[in-house]
């Protein structure tokens, strides 16, 4: 018997598992039941697609059995395609998936009692180590002879040597623990099967003892009888007409794709018929998966093809970014052995695709306009996905504009591009929107105050992603829409009595200028300013102080200097009496501290703190 050691990743999560997710430790069963259709799944697709597997008998079936009488084990068997020693060590003592380890090192030693995560991270097999102080795996390779025996009690090692089977497939036996005990019951396991797997495509028997009483009095008698019962309908629920189906049956089958412990937020449901024939059962769940934002996320759309089971890890059946998404795609026109390589370019699935997006967007339209409480939970969730097709998918564009939500500085809760449109005065030539930190912190930037004063609506883009979305946009309908931290946007706002006062400050400014020299690219005064003395804008086309860190943060080096504008606010005390000033030094020190209290607000970083530091304490000094 060869004992190897759990990779570190998959030590970390068994410690998890026995140690902290008790919320629902029957959801072992959901995962083994899930694995075995899966493994069958991929057998079924061999036996349509590979010659070597034509002839081969397959005869799809999960079995469950448990010992009804001292309760001591429970089985989960399959006639799946099977695993030899070398896939048993590899699938059952490592992650692969680099998302999955990155989740795991994400969870530390936090206490998990509440939360509802096995499964949802594709690791289920080890849900098993919550109800089981050992598990035993007999697996047999369909079309090899040897099987193998793969045995661990979850605590940090493995063994795995060879074994004997009569099929192929593999059996999970658990040896319950005390804790496990309790499923090891016919009513127990039914009720899961029923909640959790009804829909699985494949019959599910249930093994059990049935004892009867025969005979009366002295002579009556126990009569033990061993009973075979299929628990699951067994049939593909989207392939079965919408009026034989409620919301319930529609839920079951999103928990057993999902491994959600929840329903869904929202399903939508469509059989297209004529040039292409298909079927798209989508979903949308009610929390973000704990992958949404991971490079390695995982699809939630698996691909059917006559409802043969043909990927569930194809990240082209729908874009990126409506990852969220979870559902079944099955299609008629497609060949059952397609390649990965072909489905990239296959003429019928982009044709299914594009009819899918258009669909789920005008879904999301429906209930924003219907539902918009909804809505809202909806867009806390997952709208950020929706700013990422703003910026990815050009030939939806208009319809995900329509789905947009922002935060506002005249509204309460969110509001849409066209509702900002409908709210604006005859007067006002754009849409103005404001980018760069915390939503505190935006609402209380400078570059508010002539806005807020004059009751013009600027919509607060609190989000990072909204840095690089927002110039994406450009216009909405016949509308612009302007960044009030962009110089040119403060022309909308000139009036005579402005351009009056620019005249009267511009020997101050020059002189700022000369001050400051090559650390701003111009001096200039304000009209977006009321209360505060000054405030940096970036040049109409220069990236903000903000889109700066967003590109050194994706790592990209020997970045062009950019150099902000000063702009100084005419009417405040502190310019008013710096224009009247002989003092040179002190001019130098309160043009100074203008430019880089300005930067502090920005969020940027001085480049001199102790210089700063010095200038405040000497300008103090002098007021006292």
């Amino acid at each position: 018997m060869a004992k190897q050691k759990f990779k570190t990743e998959v030590g970390r999560l068994l410690h998890l598992i026995t140690h902290s997710l008790y919320s629902h430790p029957e959801v072992f069963l959901r995962e083994l039941i899930s694995n075995a259709s899966d493994a069958i799944d991929r057998l079924k697709y061999l036996t349509l697609t590979n010659d070597e597997f034509k002839g081969f008998a397959f005869v799809p079936r999960i079995d469950i059995s448990f010992d009804q009488k001292d309760k001591s084990w429970l089985t989960v068997a399959d006639t799946g395609i099977g695993m030899n020693g070398e896939e048993l060590a590899k699938n059952l003592g490592t992650i692969a998936n680099s998302g999955t380890r990155q989740f795991v090192e994400s969870l530390g030693d936090q206490n998990l009692e509440d939360t509802n995560l096995i499964g949802q991270f594709g690791v289920g097999f080890y849900s098993a180590f919550m109800v089981a102080d050992n598990v035993e795996v007999i697996s047999k390779k369909a079309g090899e002879e040897q099987a193998y025996k793969w045995l661990s009690d979850g605590k940090g090692s493995f063994s795995v040597e060879e074994a004997t089977a009569e099929r192929n497939g593999t059996t999970v036996r658990l040896f319950l623990s005390d804790r496990g005990k309790e499923y090891a019951n016919r009513w127990q396991i039914e009720s899961i099967v029923k909640k959790y797997s009804n829909h699985i495509p494949f019959p599910i028997y249930l093994h059990f003892e049935e004892v009867k009483s025969e005979g009366e009095g002295d002579k009556k008698k126990e009569k033990r009888e061993q009973k075979v019962e299929q628990v699951n309908s067994a049939s593909a629920l989207w392939r079965r007409p919408k009026n034989e189906l409620k919301d319930e049956d529609y839920n079951e089958f999103y928990r057993t794709i999902s491994h959600d412990t929840e329903d869904p937020l929202h399903f939508v449901h469509t059989k297209a018929e004529g040039a292409l024939e298909y079927t798209t059962l989508f979903y949308i769940p009610k929390k973000a998966p704990f992958d949404l934002f991971f490079v390695n996320y995982k699809p939630g759309v698996k691909l059917y093809v006559k409802r043969v089971f043909i990927t569930d890890d194809e990240k082209e059946l729908l874009p990126t970014y409506l990852r969220f998404i979870q559902g079944i795609i099955d299609s008629e026109d497609l060949p059952l052995n397609v390649s990965r390589e072909m489905l990239q370019e296959n003429q019928i699935l982009q044709n299914i695709r594009n009819a899918s997006i258009k669909k789920i967007l005008g879904e999301l339209d429906t209930i924003s306009q219907n539902t918009p409480e909804k809505y809202e939970e909806f867009y806390e969730q997952f709208g950020v996905c929706l700013k990422e097709g703003v910026y990815q998918d050009f030939s939806n564009r208009e319809a995900l504009l329509e789905l947009l939500r922002y935060k506002s500085t005249t509204e309460k809760g969110l509001t849409s591009l066209k509702g900002y449109k409908e709210r604006m005065g005859g007067e006002q030539k754009a849409i103005y929107y404001i980018t760069g930190g915390s939503e505190d912190k935006l609402r209380n930037s400078p570059l508010l105050e002539t806005y807020k004063q004059r009751g013009l609506e600027v919509l607060i883009m609190d989000h990072e992603i909204d840095e690089l979305v927002a110039p994406v946009i450009g216009r909405y309908k016949d509308v612009e829409l302007k960044s009030v931290g962009r110089s040119g946007t403060a022309e909308d706002l000139k009036t005579d009595a402005d351009k009056e006062k620019e005249k009267e400050i511009n020997p101050l400014l020059k002189k700022i200028k000369k001050i400051l020299g090559d650390e701003v690219k111009d001096v200039r005064a304000s009209t977006r300013l009321s209360d505060s003395p000054s405030c940096i804008v970036a040049d109409d086309n220069d990236p903000t102080i903000q889109m700066q860190h967003i590109f050194k943060a994706l790592g990209q080096k020997d970045l062009p200097e950019v150099k902000p504008i000063l702009e100084i606010n005419p009417d405040h005390a502190i310019v008013k009496k710096l224009s009247g000033t002989e003092d040179k030094e002190l001019t130098e020190d309160i043009s100074r501290l203008l430019f880089e209290q300005a930067l502090i607000v920005e969020g940027a970083e001085l480049a001199q703190p102790a210089e700063f530091a010095k200038r405040l304490n000497r300008v103090i000094a002098k007021s006292l």
